[in-house]
């Protein structure tokens, strides 16, 4: 499964092409005010297409999470990136923050050139499309641009839903079989000792990730289960429990998503939810995120 995001070349077409702006026409700066969107996009430096992560939004605040990546397919890893957030290219920002760079904190995963994704928490006040432009703080300039399409509402359970009681299988359900639970080369049976409904009916808070470590298909996936496999071992003692749902029936991409997937109505992978005691969803993480993420999400939910 692959995250809908919008392309380089889809932005750059819409915009009449990518590259650096600079020279006599740029007349604005990405710092400055009173400019629209594009107008910041087209400032001095480099200008490129954000690398989307996550994708389900709905009215309210969103954790968005991308990568930049130069015109020679390298990362930019710079501690913050200034965020802009408009209605329309035309328009003028009318939000503003910043995303904090999150190291994963894990080697591995189907794609470990990628150790590093921002992550900002913006806000959207209603169903539409929003234009995103981040500007990575220090170094060589270089503005990334992107879009969010915002629903009427997210298709994956949001935070403050409550979670779906979901017999999701565990080692007990397949005989001890980790083959059948899991595609991780290095299978953690912790993580498969109790299913979503079990610790719902136990009132237990706890983290549960859908992903596949074998089949992740895209840049910004992430080793999420091994990040899980650390916070959990991180967190002993917390009363928290972790579990890994693989997302393909019998594990094979040729059958299409589990029942548990269509049950929470994920729409891509990988996808990761934080739920308190009462069931209540407290953190929802789609794509990848790092050790330092879930573990203040997991101390928020933790007896």
């Amino acid at each position: 499964m692959r995250p809908a995001a919008a392309s380089t070349a889809l932005v750059c077409v819409l915009l009449a092409g990518c590259g650096s702006s600079g020279g006599q026409d740029a007349k604005t700066s990405a710092t400055g005010t009173g400019s629209s969107i594009e107008q910041l996009w087209r400032a001095p430096g480099e200008d490129v297409a954000i690398v989307p992560g996550t994708s389900d939004y709905a009215p309210g605040r969103n954790r968005v999470s991308f990568l930049v990546v130069d015109s020679e397919s390298r990362l930019v890893a710079r501690p913050t990136a200034r965020v802009w957030l408009a209605r329309d290219l035309k328009a003028k920002p009318f939000a503003r923050t910043t995303a904090r760079l999150e190291r994963i904190g894990v080697t591995g995963g189907a794609q470990a050139d990628v150790q590093t994704i921002y992550v900002a928490e913006v806000d959207t006040p209603t169903p539409g499309k929003y234009w995103l432009l981040a500007e990575p703080v220090g170094g060589r300039k270089i503005q990334a641009l992107g879009n969010l399409v915002v629903g009427k509402r997210s298709a994956a359970p949001s935070v403050g839903a409550r979670a779906i009681s979901s017999d999701t299988p565990t080692l007990a359900s397949t005989g001890g079989d980790l083959e059948k639970l899991t595609t991780a080369r290095r299978p953690q049976p912790a993580l498969y000792r109790t299913s979503v409904a079990h610790a719902l009916e136990a009132g237990e808070p706890f983290v549960v990730s859908f992903a596949t470590p074998l089949y992740c298909q895209t840049r910004t996936c992430g080793p999420v289960v091994d990040v899980l496999d650390a916070v959990r071992k991180r967190s002993s003692g917390s009363g928290v429990r972790f579990i890994h749902v693989e997302i393909y029936e019998g594990n094979d991409p040729a059958n299409g998503v589990n029942r548990w997937v269509d049950e929470w109505k994920l729409p891509t992978e990988p996808f990761t939810f934080v739920v308190d005691g009462k069931g209540v969803v407290r953190a929802k993480l789609e794509g990848a995120f790092s050790i330092g993420e879930l573990e203040r999400a997991v101390r928020r939910v933790a007896s």
